[in-house]
């Protein structure tokens, strides 16, 4: 069982990122309101429940980035640490790339779209349990918007992971 978890925790974020790719890639197709439809067919249901699948991983994967301290290193302007942040900020204006992993700009943007992707998850498991009424209308709104807050911050997420990979090509 003990190896069964540390697999979970090493696979989360790929599992994560394959039902993100998904239920981003899907959504276009749905036609949900205020409840799932009585015949919500393929779409409308697989994103019902992998987005339930997506919302416990997406929770454990926040619980595992954040235990131990580690929260320090995504959020450390929290912690008052604000110079890694400002000297990232900096380098990006003299054409550095900021540092990959510690404290600082690509982390804080990690930090932010775990958060983004918890807020996602929480209004749509709310328009979830509360379909059928005039909240499930309120829910999937906020469920809508925060997707596109969500979205800004992956890809920024993608496009430091990618910074960082030419910086491994280069050297």
């Amino acid at each position: 069982m003990k190896n069964l978890f540390a697999l979970y925790q090493r696979l989360q974020h790929l599992l994560l990122a394959l039902l993100c790719v998904f239920l981003l890639a899907g959504s276009g197709q749905l036609a949900m309101l205020r409840a799932i439809p009585e015949h919500g067919g393929f779409w409308n249901l697989s994103h019902v429940w992998l987005g339930l699948v997506c919302s416990f991983v997406a929770i454990t994967f926040f619980i595992n980035n954040m235990l131990g301290g580690s929260w320090r290193q995504y959020f450390g302007v929290f912690a008052g640490n604000w110079q890694p942040l400002w000297r990232d900020i900096s380098g990006l204006g003299h054409g550095r790339l900021p540092a990959a992993g510690g404290v600082g700009l690509f982390s804080l943007i990690e930090g932010l779209t775990m958060v983004a992707l918890l807020a996602v998850c929480f209004s749509g498991c709310l328009w979830f349990f509360e379909q059928g009424s005039k909240e499930a209308l309120f829910w999937r709104s906020w469920h809508h918007s925060l997707i596109y807050v969500f979205v800004t911050l992956l890809i920024l997420h993608v496009v430091c992971a990618l910074s960082h990979l030419l910086d491994l090509i280069r050297d």
